[in-house]
């Protein structure tokens, strides 16, 4: 008795190219792909489109309305919301707010991340105690970090300016300052998320290779040599990735400044997705809030562009 060979796919595992061939040619059908992948996927397509498709695409047309949270009935007006919106110094302002919070924010975010993960890296004493403490205030939601600092921020009986006054000297508006209030903002938002970061860098870290320090070393290379020639370049596309997820988290800061300071004093701390919100569910103009929104969202893209385009250029 023979046994044929047309029923075996000629894609089968363990069926060599030549025996592939010949099952061709004897013609052995191929089992058709099955579709079974598509009903797992699509509970993801399903979410996918109803949480983020569709809302972006309700949005950019309520941004050509007049739609208002006062009246039911909205008008097509085209795009006289984002003329509107580039004319308003307030708008202006609030993203010169958010700008200057991404920078003083971001800079100091990416150098002290780098230099606690140095330092835990290079062996100092107690090393889990460390690693803990740089990284617990990560896991604190907003509403703690606001309502710790809020209290040390207190200008009547707050323990900062409480030891300012035992020093002799004269207290500080932490919070009721315009020309303090983003710093102290921004020094909240680094002792609260510097943990994310100390944690990207520290991997990063472990990832050297170390026979490149042993040869820098019996090369005479000191401490500060290795940190310039090895490990500083080695951390290029790292630092990198943590400039970009840091602007983006700086440029999009909102929850810190509602709780502490409502955007206050006289705005010097209102962001521009406070002025969105304020906008759209204070001022209940739902169509001009979400044309600032875009606005918005096109800087935040151009950032992102941008420094990818000037990383590529880096490494070219």
């Amino acid at each position: 008795m023979t046994t044929t060979a047309t029923n075996i796919p000629a894609d089968s595992p363990g069926v060599p190219p030549v025996a592939a061939t010949r099952l061709k040619a004897a013609g052995g059908r191929q089992r058709p792909a099955s579709k079974t992948g598509y009903w797992f996927l699509a509970p993801y397509l399903f979410f996918f489109g109803l949480f983020l498709v569709w809302p972006i695409i309700y949005g950019l047309w309520m941004s050509l309305t007049n739609r208002s949270l006062v009246t039911e009935r909205s008008e097509f007006t085209g795009f006289s919301n984002y003329a509107e919106a580039l004319s308003d110094p307030q708008m202006w302002s609030s993203l010169g707010n958010t700008l200057f919070f991404t920078v003083i924010s971001s800079v100091p975010l990416v150098v002290v991340s780098f230099v606690m993960a140095y330092l835990v890296y290079t062996g100092l004493k107690g090393q889990w105690i460390w690693r803990l403490t740089f990284f617990a205030p990560f896991l604190l939601p907003v509403s703690v970090v606001t309502a710790i600092w809020g209290f040390l921020f207190t200008n009547d009986f707050g323990l900062i300016n409480g030891l300012l006054d035992r020093a002799g000297l004269s207290q500080v508006g932490w919070l009721s300052d315009d020309q303090v209030a983003m710093w102290s903002i921004a020094l909240v938002t680094l002792w609260w998320t510097v943990g994310f970061n100390f944690l990207l860098y520290l991997s990063a870290l472990q990832n050297i290779p170390d026979h490149l320090y042993e040869a820098a070393q019996l090369d005479g290379a000191g401490s500060w040599r290795r940190l310039f020639s090895i490990t500083l370049p080695m951390m290029k596309s790292t630092t990198g990735l943590i400039i970009l997820l840091q602007a983006l988290a700086s440029l999009k800061v909102f929850d810190q400044i509602f709780l502490l300071t409502q955007g206050g004093p006289n705005g010097a701390t209102r962001s521009i997705l406070q002025y969105i919100y304020d906008s759209g569910f204070i001022g209940y103009r739902l169509g001009y809030a979400s044309a600032t929104s875009y606005i918005f969202f096109a800087l935040i893209v151009l950032v992102s562009l941008a420094q990818m385009w000037f990383a590529k250029r880096k490494d070219s």
